[in-house]
């Protein structure tokens, strides 16, 4: 499953939560790490990231 933030270029960016490694507040948004040395900047507050990001994780009916 794939979740969707605004990027800080303001373009539409494709999250796969289970790769995530680590979440950190940054001025502009919040910065999402991935292995290897990825990572991406979103404009969304680091509180909405990560309820996204456990909605995205948690079990579905």
């Amino acid at each position: 499953m794939l979740v969707m933030f605004v990027g800080t270029d303001r373009t539409q960016t494709a999250i796969n939560p289970t790769q995530v490694t680590f979440v950190t507040q940054v001025t502009d948004g919040t910065r999402i790490r991935f292995g290897e040395g990825r990572s991406v900047t979103v404009t969304e507050p680091i509180d909405a990231v990560i309820e996204t990001l456990n909605q995205a994780l948690r079990p579905h009916d």
